[in-house]
């Protein structure tokens, strides 16, 4: 079933749709909102949100962007609103640096799991940083949708991940030519 079918579907009151839509969409949703938050619990109440919020504004959606856009940038923004909520201050478009960073100490790296420890060293940078280099990389987004999704700037957004790029550098320099 298509995007727009399913949404046409959804719109219709079908249940079964938007269990189809959910289920195709979980992962994105999961994967920016985990991007930001780090409680488990936090995350999981963020997810279904976003799920909440795509019921009641999917008649609001209109094919500008792809419909996986339109529900990464829900995501996005509640799970930045929850952050800010929980850090009682402007968390992602204020002092990027205070958003979080674990020590070294954290970084228990067994050996060949390379994946892993690549993991804990993007979980290092900050969450704006790590977000917008994630969804650029990992996510496949192009700059246009992150700016969709983020609702930052161009500008801004190839700033962060120029940003991410040299502060991946940075953290990975102690490790170039160690084994991991």
């Amino acid at each position: 079933m298509n995007d727009h079918d399913l949404v046409a579907a959804v719109l219709k009151g079908n249940m079964k749709a938007f269990a189809i839509l959910v289920e195709q969409h979980k992962r994105l949703v999961a994967s920016i909102v985990s991007r930001l938050l780090d409680d488990d619990m936090e995350r999981e109440e963020v997810c279904q949100d976003v799920f909440m919020r795509v019921y009641e504004k999917i008649h609001s959606f209109n094919f500008d962007s792809k419909l996986s856009t339109w529900i990464g940038t829900i995501a996005f923004r509640l799970a930045a609103n929850r952050l800010k909520k929980l850090k009682g201050r402007k968390a992602l478009s204020g002092d990027l640096e205070a958003v979080k960073e674990p020590g070294r100490e954290d970084m228990q790296v067994e050996a060949n799991d390379y994946s892993s420890f690549v993991r804990s060293v993007v979980d290092q940078m900050p969450a704006a940083y790590r977000s917008v280099l994630l969804l650029y990389y990992l996510d496949g987004y192009s700059y246009p949708e992150i700016v969709e999704i983020t609702k930052w700037p161009e500008g801004t957004v190839k700033n962060y991940i120029y940003r991410a790029k040299a502060k991946l550098r940075e953290l990975m320099e102690p490790y170039i030519g160690t084994e991991i």
